[in-house]
């Protein structure tokens, strides 16, 4: 199949339906003008855009290698939207969301992935152990999973913990270069025991510009806001050269991986 660059959709949300009060940055279920249901991310969150920008990446990146993801887009937030919300922390939320925020298509009726239940192979767990480790995403562990099941197939949500270096920035050239302590919480590392397979399948799919494209999908204003950098195509560039070298040297996040698979069983 020919490739495609990635691109997201802008739908603009017309109805807030109920919120999701279990997440960090306060998502909610809301309705679009396409008719259909998203769980909106909102920039106005704590986490403030940057959760949003680790949430597009690490989705794009996922669908990129051919995991499944509920579709990303953009959602615009009028500036009239919420005045009529009564609950005030979620009115004060949505006044500071105004414009661009990001949005996942709802899976009605999916169920939160439990292992204990649901037995996944072994070639899908390693692609996903590999993933996270790539992405640095330290939330998704037995306590929140952060998959569903859904029409019988697994899907991966919330990527808004990924990428946690960028709240600071600091040393991020050399973290790139870093393995990932955090893999060995991981909900599937017990079953991953095909990631020098994965490796050499995903690594080719992650080359000739495609991680260029994916990154070229930040909006400007989500990184110029609390930015170190001095525009926003430098902060772009950031986050480029910290995937491509995080590539470059994916075998030392492998052999951690391995490593702490080893550890467990």
């Amino acid at each position: 199949m020919a490739y495609s660059p990635p691109e997201l959709r802008t739908v603009h949300v017309t109805r807030y339906v109920t919120p999701l009060k279990e997440g960090g940055s306060l998502p909610a279920i809301a309705e679009a003008d396409d008719g259909f249901l998203y769980v909106i991310k909102f920039r106005g969150s704590g986490q403030g855009p940057k959760s949003l920008i680790a949430e597009l990446l690490g989705g794009e990146i996922a669908r990129t290698l051919g995991l499944r993801v509920p579709e990303q887009v953009f959602a615009e937030l009028d500036p009239a939207f919420g005045r009529t919300e009564p609950d005030e922390e979620i009115q004060d939320l949505l006044k500071a969301s105004v414009g661009l925020n990001m949005g996942l298509h709802y899976l009605s009726g999916s169920i939160t992935f439990d292992p204990t239940v649901i037995r996944i192979d072994d070639l899908l767990a390693s692609q996903i152990v590999w993933l996270d480790a790539y992405i640095t995403n330290v939330d998704r562990t037995c306590r929140n999973t952060n998959m569903l099941w859904w029409n019988r197939q697994l899907w991966l949500i919330d990527h808004g913990a990924a990428l946690f270096f960028h709240h600071s920035w600091l040393d991020w050239e050399q973290k790139a270069l870093s393995p990932f302590t955090h893999i060995k919480d991981h909900v599937l590392l017990p079953w991953a025991s095909r990631l020098e397979e994965v490796e050499a399948q995903f690594k080719p799919l992650l080359q000739d510009g495609r991680l260029k494209d994916i990154v070229a999908l930040l909006p400007s204003d989500w990184l110029l806001m609390d930015s170190p950098f001095s525009t926003d195509q430098e902060h772009r560039d950031a986050y480029l050269t910290f995937l491509e070298r995080r590539i470059e040297h994916s075998s030392v996040f492998v052999n951690a991986a391995q490593d702490a698979r080893k550890a467990l069983i």
